[in-house]
């Protein structure tokens, strides 16, 4: 895949039709497996579980593969859920890593909560995961929100703690236009984000996955009602108020400071046709902005790409991964 690309971006009209759709990974179950007989080595490698946060909050979680092996932990965007991940999770257990993905607290199965919402202690949770499962040499990746998560805990990992970090579809640098930030979207994007959140979420969150987060809006896409109501269900799964509140926390936390910071190597992967997360105020600036980053740019992709196009991405994240 290109390391470079003319962006052929999306509009901000394009990004306001929908106010905006900043979200997480989708991931479109491409693996089929017969369930076995008997219990298999495999099995016992498998768990789910929960961590308890300084707060109390319960923090859910799945931990696939052997515990010696390299961890890989994904972070997923709003309003999803771990299972976004389910085909890179099944792709990179194959491939003999310890893979792990969390649910956000307010999202998912973690608990519903009305305080905590903010990128501060969304990296606190991620710090008591690592702690708890006392994950070393980790790769972290992160979509959309869930990259902002990413970068948020990496500038404050613990040594040892992390080996490498990927951003896809990211929101970093920030989001909300600004005088330091002239290219971000309008705030009046995201106020609209909180009022159809706040005012019909069952609906916002049918619109998002069927219009621009998988660009099935766009002419002659190939529409997986699957994909868009599994992005709905786990959508529903959480905390309205949690997912309200995300909505500041993606879009106006500022993660330059930690972009800069960050010593370990980062890919950021981008489509350029990411109708969500536009480009141009998003993956070319903090790939200039971390010491040790490399671009990657999907021509035609969309903001989902890891669900619409899993047979790209991961191969390429592999790649990185085994650098």
């Amino acid at each position: 895949m290109t390391t470079q690309s003319s962006h052929d971006g999306a509009s901000r009209r394009d990004v306001l039709a929908v106010g905006l759709g900043l979200a997480a990974f989708s991931v479109a179950p491409t693996f089929a497996a017969a369930s076995p007989a008997s219990p298999t080595p495999g099995a016992k490698t498998m768990s789910s579980g929960f961590v308890t946060t300084k707060d109390g909050v319960q923090i859910y979680y799945k931990d696939w593969g052997p515990k010696t092996a390299q961890p890989i932990v994904f972070h997923h965007g709003w309003p999803l859920t771990a299972d976004d991940w389910d085909n890179q999770m099944m792709f990179f257990y194959a491939q003999g890593f310890r893979v792990i993905a969390h649910d956000r607290r307010g999202h998912g199965r973690s608990t519903q909560t009305d305080t905590g919402n903010e990128m501060d202690t969304y990296a606190a949770d991620v710090a008591a995961l690592t702690d708890h499962l006392d994950l070393k040499n980790a790769i972290h990746v992160g979509h959309s929100t869930g990259g902002g998560e990413v970068i948020h805990y990496v500038a404050r990992a613990k040594p040892g703690r992390v080996a490498k970090a990927v951003l896809i579809g990211a929101v970093p640098p920030i989001m909300v236009k600004s005088d330091k930030n002239p290219g971000g979207l309008p705030i009046e994007v995201f106020d609209g984000f909180r009022a159809a959140t706040a005012g019909n979420r069952a609906q916002f969150f049918y619109d998002v996955p069927a219009g621009p987060f998988y660009g099935f809006n766009r002419p002659g896409a190939k529409v997986d009602q699957g994909v868009i109501w599994n992005w709905w269900r786990q959508g529903m799964t959480g905390s309205v108020k949690a997912h309200y509140d995300c909505i500041k926390a993606f879009s106006e936390t500022d993660f330059t400071d930690d972009l800069k910071k960050v010593d370990v190597p980062v890919l950021v992967m981008h489509g350029d046709d990411d109708q969500i997360v536009p480009i141009a105020d998003s993956a070319l600036l903090s790939a200039k902005l971390v010491k040790k980053g490399e671009l990657k740019v999907y021509k035609g992709l969309p903001h989902g790409m890891c669900t619409t196009h899993p047979e790209i991405i991961n191969p390429d994240l592999l790649a990185f991964f085994k650098a």
